[in-house]
């Protein structure tokens, strides 16, 4: 997971503190000045999110306007689960 992280750029991991995570882990990568490719560390999984937030600064802070789950379990060497991420950055 390490290599999908650096590649597309996403932060270092913060804990979450708006509790729309449950505490959990996140990194994120900017899709644009308001929406966020979010990864979510819970256990031993990975869950993707893309979310909006009024600045990037409130990622991990505050609530989301938006969160919708894309992939609950994320799995790199799964092709359709690679291209979901490609599918919002490019």
């Amino acid at each position: 997971m390490e290599n999908i992280f650096k590649y597309y750029e996403f932060s270092e991991f913060i804990t979450d503190a708006s509790e729309k995570f449950s505490g959990n882990q996140i990194c994120y990568t900017e899709l644009n000045s308001t929406h966020f490719l979010i990864f979510e560390k819970e256990n031993n999984q990975y869950n993707l999110y893309v979310s909006k937030y009024k600045t990037v600064k409130e990622i991990g802070i505050k609530q989301p306007e938006i969160l919708e789950i894309l992939v609950k379990g994320y799995d790199k060497s799964k092709s359709e689960h690679r291209m979901l991420i490609k599918q919002y950055l490019y």
